[in-house]
This record gives C-alpha cells, structure tokens and sequence, in this order.
C-alpha cells in the first residue's frame, strides 16, 4: 500500500480507536467530576504539548519532512502546551485559570486544524514516513487531542445544569 493511502488511513483509524477509548474510560470519569476538575485534567494531557518541537528537531524527523508543515505544527503545539501549563499554575485563581483554559483549547484545536491543512498543502501523505519516531504523534496523540478540545469547548459554551436555576433564584425549589 502506497504511503497516500496508509497515513490517511491511520490517522482515520486513530480517529476511531481514541473515539471509542474516550468514550468507553475517560468520558464517564470526566463527566463525574466537577467542571474545574475536568478541565484541569484536560489541561495535563495538553501540557504535554511540548514535545511537538520535534517535528523541527533533526535525527528525530527527516530531513525531507516539509518545513511548511513541521514549523508551524511545532510552534502551534508548544503555545498550546505552555498555555495549558499557564492553566494548571492558575488553577487557585479561577479568572485567570478560565483564561488559560479558553485560549489553550481554541489555540489548540486551531493549530490541529490548521497543522491538517498544512499538511495537505505539503503533501505530507507521501513522506508520511520523514516524520520518523513522531509518526505516532499525530496518528494517535492528535486525536485524543482534539477529541479533548472538542470536548472542553462544548462544555465551556453550553450551560451549566442548574445555572438558569440559580440565575432566576429558583434555587430554592431545585
């Protein structure tokens, strides 16, 4: 099988395998915790972000692995990772841990999505291989990532069970 079809393919089955993981282990864990628990468990995973410098590391990636994609993928991952690190310092000052929170999960998920357009731009599919040993970054770390980001933000934009109540001082009657 030619590498235009087996990197897709293993990036669409990380998809999948990390989907069905995430739901079975991790979403009713995250979901028995309180919101500010969740997300700073979310913000560990991503304070690993750091170690996407190694798409511009030599002797890790090759040297052939498209510098339009490897920069940018690099870069975006590391600001993504210090801000989720910025979060859990904060945690004992919620504004600013709120903060964190918002910007590491838009920067990231933008950088996910932006590093996939990259990546199509440079034809990354064909040297799938240049990547090396940070192969499995974003074939099963990237969707576990984004399956958090999509996560995260879906519970920062919906309500809060029981905030409308608290809003109206029906509280009381809950």
């Amino acid at each position: 099988m030619s590498p235009e079809i087996l990197f897709p393919m293993q990036l669409v089955l990380g998809y999948v395998v990390c989907l069905l993981c995430f739901c079975a282990y991790v979403l009713p864990r995250l979901r028995s915790m309180d919101r500010f628990e969740a997300h700073r468990a979310i913000a560990t995973l991503h304070s690993f972000r750091f170690f996407g410098l190694v798409f511009i590391l030599p002797g890790v990636v090759g040297p052939s692995l498209p510098a339009g994609f490897a920069t940018f993928a690099a870069y975006g991952d590391f600001a993504a990772g210090v801000l989720a690190i910025l979060a859990l310092l904060t945690a004992r000052i919620r504004p600013l841990f709120w903060t964190f929170v918002v910007a590491f999960n838009f920067v990231g998920a933008t950088d996910i999505l932006v590093d996939y357009y990259h990546a199509i731009q440079a034809g990354l599919p064909a040297v799938a291989g240049q990547l090396g040993a940070a192969y499995v970054i974003p074939v099963i770390y990237v969707p576990f990532l984004m399956i958090t980001h999509v996560v995260a933000l879906y519970w920062l934009v919906r309500p809060r069970p029981g905030a409308a109540q608290a809003l109206t001082g029906d509280v009381a009657a809950a």
